[in-house]
């Protein structure tokens, strides 16, 4: 049996448990690009990504070959989470998750929800590799078989399904696929099925700038583990891609990783949830956000895929990303400002702002002397060269300032 007659058996079985995902016509991507834009919508699974595939492929292995195991663990950031839970209560075995305490509250819900009284969740440290982690050590001293979240075969022949449906779904050539990576489970199974299936497709997966793993590694050679990561796409936020999937991809992949920032992707986010009304992950957004990194003449007259991983966004999040797509933009800016106190400094100061320019933010942090007050300020604009002309008079005046708005630490602080 072919691997292409394997991936097919897998997605017949997954309509036990959902239909197909929509292969969506995107009329304001096509529009902005002047291409054929469509979008696999995975966030429209029963957990709302695309997880439900690998996880369920496992277990329907597993237990074929051992029927008689009772209790499987898994660890996750909060998608592979809900696909394992929906998963267990499907085969009725009893399954527990191992999260980071970063989870979104969001996904920690939706998995009780997907595993009822099959699952329980545990919180485990800060990122995924520490939940990970612990996932193992219970695994190993309880000789529970443990679910991994993207490094495994059976994983990647789940999340190929997605290919296969693509292929389904399309009736003409496609020229571009754009895929998300993470642990690289999917990316692992999308590209030698779309190098079989459909050799002039051209693929290209796309990492964030905070979480590169797979991006630094292909360039070193090496599966590398990054000593650092930016959380905020919490679906891709792993220190280390999958050894058995960096294989995979290291012989399939020959183009450069795009990297998007995380800030920028916020602004994808909004677009879609103004425009289309499409309710993304910051993860689920990443294939999407990645177009802006290509040369709009790979673009142009092009019919193009992206998959859209998933949609389970926190609301409670909505602020930080609207701060993250502003400052991306150039449309607000945080400084410090040391304040003369002596009467009109104040007036002196509100008079550099524009027309369209807003004060978000104005507080004391502490007072320095008695001839400066240092003051947090956030300004908000609806024209990025504003501040080009605001900061000149601030000089002009004499006023001393620090610009922090691109200071991590600070960022924190702010939102």
């Amino acid at each position: 049996m072919s691997d292409a007659q394997t991936i097919h058996e897998i997605k017949e079985k997954l309509r036990d448990l959902f239909p197909e995902t929509p292969l969506q016509y995107s009329k304001f991507l096509s529009e902005r690009y002047e291409a054929d834009i469509y979008i696999k919508r995975e966030d429209l699974t029963p957990v709302r990504s695309y997880k439900i595939r690998g996880g369920f492929n496992f277990l329907d292995k597993f237990l074929a070959e051992n029927p008689n195991a009772t209790e499987f663990v898994c660890a996750s950031a909060g998608n592979h989470a809900q696909g394992f839970a929906f998963a267990c209560k499907h085969f009725k075995r009893k399954g527990l998750v191992y999260m980071p305490t970063t989870t979104p509250g969001q996904k920690i819900t939706k998995t009780k929800v997907a595993g009822g009284e099959w699952v329980d969740v545990l919180l485990e440290g800060d990122v995924f590799d520490d939940a990970l982690n612990a996932a193992k050590s219970y695994s190993e001293k309880n000789e529970v078989p443990i679910v991994p979240p993207f490094d495994h075969p059976w994983i990647t022949e789940g999340q190929a399904t997605i290919g296969a449906e693509i292929l389904d779904q399309m009736d003409k050539p496609i020229d571009l696929l754009m895929v998300p990576v993470g642990g690289g489970g999917l990316s692992a199974g999308i590209l030698p099925y779309f190098n079989e299936q459909s050799p002039k497709t051209n693929v290209y997966l796309a990492e964030t700038t905070g979480a590169p793993a797979l991006s630094e590694g292909l360039k070193q050679g090496t599966n590398i583990i990054l000593d650092h990561i930016d959380t905020f796409a919490d679906g891709t936020a792993v220190k280390q891609i999958g050894h058995y999937n960096f294989e995979v991809i290291s012989k399939h992949y020959k183009n450069e990783v795009l990297l998007t920032p995380e800030n920028r992707i916020c602004q994808t986010m909004l677009d879609f949830l103004s425009y289309d009304g499409i309710i993304m992950e910051p993860a689920g957004a990443l294939s999407i956000d990645a177009l802006k990194c290509l040369d709009p003449s790979m673009v142009k007259g092009k019919t193009i895929v992206c998959v859209l991983s998933g949609g389970n966004f926190d609301f409670s999040r909505l602020a930080e990303v609207r701060e993250r797509a502003m400052k991306y933009e150039g449309h607000k800016k945080y400084f410090i400002l040391r304040l003369p106190q002596r009467p009109g400094a104040l007036k002196e100061f509100l008079g550099c702002l524009g027309d369209g320019d807003d004060i978000a933010r104005f507080e004391y942090l502490k007072k320095s002397s008695k001839v400066f007050g240092s003051v947090l300020i956030g300004i908000e604009t609806n024209d990025a060269s504003h501040f080009d002309v605001f900061f000149g008079k601030l000089d002009h005046l004499g006023f001393q300032y620090q610009d922090v708005t691109d200071d991590e630490i600070m960022g924190d602080f702010v939102i």
